[in-house]
């Protein structure tokens, strides 16, 4: 019971989204599609644990891929050291998704590495049958009740969804959009889960067919 895989669903939408592609440098420019680790970080902040994993398997565009020129004042890390001693920010350029809207798929499996959880996770683990179907069941109702453990966002923070929650009727994916392949798509920094050092990890030639991409293996961390 303990390693069998439960599925979980939501759809998500707004006015802005941003799954940067590291590539782009200092003037950003969005993938298509959410990352795997974007995906991830979105039913994470519904519900959370160390005890589980994520895995997410796919998401459907529901919403024409539309680019928009968004400009900010940037007064993040990036920054020159001199520029963050004197406080200076800089317009930064990105361009972005507009009007999006997805529907995500995802599985949940019980983590595998025990000795990197925490106690209190243990100690949950170890009492439950099943945390893969135990957070399917949490997480329903807490999507239901448009309940999160932190703010969903569509890549980065500031861009708040105008929807999240269970599939609307009236959501359809784009089934008539061209197809399109994504030379390489990051998918995760952190590739080896809880409390592991940074890996970047990649996925290639990632296709994205009648409005929906499938997110495979990996390559292998660098």
């Amino acid at each position: 019971m303990k390693d069998i895989a439960y599925i979980v669903q939501l759809e998500i939408a707004g006015d802005t989204a941003m799954w940067t592609r590291p590539d782009t440098g200092d003037s950003p420019v969005s993938y298509p599609a959410p990352t795997y680790s974007a995906v991830k970080a979105i039913f994470e902040s519904v519900l959370w644990g160390p005890a589980i994993e994520i895995i997410p398997l796919k998401a459907e565009i529901c919403a024409p891929v539309q680019y928009h020129n968004y400009y900010t004042n940037y007064g993040g890390p990036l920054r020159k050291t001199e520029s963050i001693k004197k406080g200076n920010c800089y317009q930064l350029c990105a361009t972005v998704l507009i009007d999006v809207c997805y529907r995500l798929y995802a599985e949940v499996v019980p983590y595998k590495i025990k000795g990197r959880l925490p106690q209190a996770a243990k100690n949950w683990d170890n009492a439950t049958t099943s945390p893969g179907h135990a957070y399917q069941e949490i997480f329903a109702r807490r999507l239901k009740r448009g309940q999160c453990f932190s703010v969903p966002c569509l890549g980065w923070r500031e861009f708040t969804p105008s929807y999240f929650g269970e599939f609307r009727d009236g959501t359809h994916v784009m089934s008539d959009m061209e197809t399109a392949v994504i030379p390489s798509m990051l998918r995760q920094v952190f590739s080896n889960g809880y409390q592991s050092e940074v890996a970047y990890l990649y996925d290639t030639d990632v296709e994205i067919t009648a409005g929906v991409l499938t997110y495979g293996k990996g390559e292998k961390p660098c």
